[in-house]
């Protein structure tokens, strides 16, 4: 700001995403009041979110679960190509492990009670601002289950996560041993093992398993 001959540190750009009014009108209300941080944007669904999200190229979005047209964590997915530059927070009244995973690999970076006070969504958001990452308290514990389940799961070998990619996709146990030049008896002994080291028996699981685990960026070209 001019005027003064002072420079003050810009206003975190906030968007907010929520389809109930009550919350979207009284935490863009309380945010406000903060002199740091300046609500660009708040709208109720996850495709009004990409649009003024274009338009506005918020800092920070904060993102409901449940919104109609679109979703919070199907939302945030999309933020990954539509804005890549946004951190992302969701804010939900769901402990769900489930949904805790799903937005950890959308790339969100702050999970937030709808309980927690205005002070602690701030809080996030300097979190997430500065670089960080911040989780309510409430689910910790879920947070803390659900990444060491993948550290204790995402410890394949290279042949392991070759093999594990092209299952994944469907191939079957012929069109991998073409691929990569070995037996079909060896990928048949891969898959059994597989199967029983990560606890997986679909295709499903395993296309999800390689989701969560960042693995489809190391696939070989």
């Amino acid at each position: 700001m001019k005027g003064d001959g002072v420079e003050r540190p810009a206003k975190i750009r906030i968007l907010i995403a929520d389809d109930h009014p009550l919350v979207l009108e009284g935490l863009s209300s309380c945010l406000e009041t903060y002199p740091h941080i300046e609500v660009v944007a708040a709208v109720t669904d996850g495709h009004a979110a990409l649009e003024a999200a274009k338009r506005f190229q918020p800092d920070i979005v904060i993102l409901d679960i449940n919104m109609p047209r679109l979703n919070g964590l199907d939302t945030a997915e999309a933020f990954n190509e539509v804005l890549p530059g946004a951190k992302l927070i969701v804010l939900s009244m769901h402990r769900n492990r489930e949904y805790i995973s799903t937005a950890l690999t959308n790339g969100v970076r702050g999970y937030v009670l709808k309980d927690a006070s205005t002070t602690e969504v701030v809080s996030a958001i300097e979190a997430v601002n500065n670089g960080g990452s911040y989780f309510s308290s409430g689910i910790c514990d879920l947070l803390g289950a659900v990444q060491s389940n993948h550290a204790s799961r995402c410890t394949l070998t290279t042949r392991e996560q070759s093999i594990l990619l092209r299952l994944a996709e469907g191939k079957t146990n012929k069109e991998v041993s073409r691929e990569l030049d070995i037996s079909v008896r060896t990928v048949e002994t891969h898959r059994r093992n597989l199967k029983k080291k990560l606890g997986i028996s679909t295709t499903a699981g395993l296309t999800r398993y390689v989701i969560e685990c960042g693995l489809a960026a190391k696939k070989e070209r």
